[in-house]
């Protein structure tokens, strides 16, 4: 097999879960809503969405249920086989079955129903095939209409489980719309990695003061802010009045356009009022390490004045420091 065969086949993988997903979203309708209300029933009942599969499915199941647990609806992940071995002690009538089955026919899921029927549970299915006994047992019923598999023999879930796994994501983010779970919240569930320091983390926590932070008056010349810029290891200085109130801000890089432009090191000698960015973006010392990365990211800047609610500097987060603080 030559590489572009290889390269082309790859394609073609992609082509068809592509096709799949789009056939998969164009079929959402009332049956996707009713599954909306249904787990919001449940979890505004204080219960547990529970997830279940068997195969790939399973470990679709555990995404799914993972995505629910981590965005505020309580989840958990039910193998059918040790439900029917004491683990279905784990669901109570206020919760409800998600029953994950392309073909809708699998026996293990099959025999699950009944017993989680005497449990109290609801179910929702999600199969290939509207028509499929499992589709039958359930109350609400969603399909998966994502065509052929992406296997050369049509077998091994690949397509399917993609499309169901998108299907668990739409669930998911609809849930947090509908319950208005907001990003306090979601750093409460995330306290550990660089997702919990980025929610965690505000910009007090993450920005230069003192010695590391560069203030200089108006009237100090470019040849002093470079200095103060090199004392204090950073690539900008900020500009504040007697008040503190900011003003500007001045970086290397400022000054290395200033020079281009000129073409003389003259400006040296001049004021940093003259060259300096006035009234430049900054953000205020209470809002979160996530703000920063959105202005960053979105703005292409490297330095960033932090003002008090007075407007006066309380310091300057610098991009570089970002990585130290593993919020990058």
């Amino acid at each position: 097999m030559t590489v572009d065969e290889q390269l082309r086949r790859a394609r073609e993988v992609f082509d068809t879960e592509i096709e799949g997903l789009r056939r998969t979203r164009e079929s959402l309708g009332e049956s996707f809503t009713d599954a909306i209300a249904l787990m919001l029933e449940c979890v505004r009942s204080e219960g547990i969405i529970v997830v279940t599969g068997v195969g790939k499915n399973l470990a679709v199941a555990e995404k799914m249920s993972a995505i629910f647990a981590s965005t505020g609806s309580r989840s958990i992940v039910l193998n059918p086989v040790q439900a029917m071995h004491g683990d279905l002690g784990m669901v109570a009538p206020r919760d409800v079955l998600v029953a994950l089955s392309f073909s809708g026919e699998s026996e293990e899921i099959l025999r699950l129903i009944p017993a989680i029927r005497r449990h109290g549970l609801k179910v929702i299915s999600l199969t290939g095939r509207p028509d499929s006994t499992l589709a039958k047992m359930s109350d609400i019923h969603v399909e998966i209409p994502c065509g052929k598999e992406a296997c050369p023999f049509g077998m091994a879930p690949t397509n399917s489980t993609t499309a169901t796994m998108a299907m668990g994501d739409a669930f998911a983010m609809v849930m947090i719309d509908a319950q208005r779970f907001d990003v306090q919240r979601y750093a409460m569930n995330h306290p550990a990695g660089a997702i919990g320091r980025a929610l965690v983390l505000k910009v007090t926590d993450v920005m230069r003061t003192g010695e590391r932070c560069a203030v200089v008056a108006p009237e100090t010349t470019v040849m002093a802010s470079l200095l103060a810029m090199t004392n204090a290891k950073c690539g900008a200085v900020v500009v504040a009045g007697p008040d503190r109130k900011l003003l500007g801000i001045f970086t290397d890089g400022d000054f290395r356009r200033t020079v281009s432009a000129s073409g003389s090191a003259k400006v040296l000698g001049d004021t940093v009022a003259e060259h300096m960015t006035k009234g430049p973006l900054f953000v205020h010392d209470d809002v979160y390490a996530t703000e920063l990365l959105k202005i960053f990211e979105r703005k292409r800047i490297d330095d960033l004045p932090v003002c008090d609610a007075e407007g006066r500097v309380a310091g300057l987060v610098d991009i570089q420091d970002l990585p130290k603080m593993k919020v990058l």
